[in-house]
């Protein structure tokens, strides 16, 4: 069953069940997967593109989370909290922290960098092998910490 599919069922389900923050949730998912049907790739839906609309909708969730604690709006960071909770469960599996780590080593060290000037010949590798695995934000700042000391 493809993402398409899962949404839509459980958004059937949610609009039985009365849960409004879910169906609110999946119908803004929805809305990037009929955005994506609708903008003439050619082409069905693949894993990627889902994995890219999730991205999406869980990046615009976080930054809002952020904005709300900063203004001291717990009650709406809470509501985008859940609603971003509802995203992670079509996401796939996040790696742990050292998991991540150990990736960034093994291609640091395949690549042969040494310092941080080599940060965007490691970046791009790394991101393509923990796309949707892990997050951006953490995934730069663990390249950064192991360039700088030169773990291996």
């Amino acid at each position: 069953m493809g993402l398409e599919e899962k949404i839509n069922e459980e958004l059937k389900n949610s609009i039985k069940s009365g849960d409004k923050i879910r169906m609110e949730t999946l119908r803004s998912i929805r809305a990037g997967i009929i955005e994506f049907n609708k903008s003439g790739a050619g082409r069905e839906m693949n894993e990627e593109d889902g994995l890219k609309i999730l991205n999406s909708n869980a990046k615009k969730r976080k930054d809002a989370i952020a904005l709300y604690e900063q203004g001291g709006r717990t009650d709406l960071a809470d509501k985008e909290k859940q609603e971003l909770a509802i995203i992670g469960e079509f996401l796939p599996q996040q790696l742990s922290d050292d998991e991540v780590k150990d990736i960034i080593k093994k291609i640091k060290n395949e690549i042969g960098a040494v310092d941080i000037k080599d940060l965007g010949k490691v970046m791009g590798p790394v991101m393509k092998e923990l796309k949707g695995k892990a997050d951006g934000g953490k995934v730069q700042q663990f390249v950064r910490e192991i360039l700088s000391t030169n773990e291996s």
